[in-house]
């Protein structure tokens, strides 16, 4: 069966792929997938580890992320992304709320893999 992943995904590189020189595996991977339409962010999500959880840092890693949403939030030719993924779990969730945070709409998040998942219909 023929995997297929329809509309935008918006996808995260976390610092720490980019400082270990990983690439963009999840982007790459991401975009053999047929009608992936797929827009690579490479930027700090202000989440870096547990600073962001912390009441007195989280009010300024939110600020961090903010120009990181504001890309996610749109795709190249204009549109919304049907999804936004990160290779970081702490920093989807992260950007998520960020999207929260900023009022507009989240689109569904989801890990890399767990967008494979999907688009072979895998439950």
């Amino acid at each position: 069966r023929l995997a297929k992943l329809a509309g935008g995904v918006a996808v995260h590189l976390p610092c720490h792929a980019r400082a270990q020189n990983m690439g963009q595996k999840a982007a790459e991977m991401l975009a053999l997938l047929p009608e992936a339409d797929v827009r690579v962010i490479e930027r700090c999500s202000g989440h870096n580890g547990t600073y962001a959880v912390k009441e007195e840092f989280h009010a300024t890693s939110m600020k961090i992320g903010k120009p990181v949403v504001k890309a996610m939030s749109t795709m190249k030719d204009g549109s919304k992304p049907d999804h936004i993924s990160s290779d970081c779990p702490l920093g989807g969730h992260h950007l998520a709320q960020g999207f929260e945070a900023q009022g507009l709409p989240v689109p569904e998040l989801n890990h890399p893999l767990t967008l494979v998942r999907k688009a072979y219909g895998l439950k």
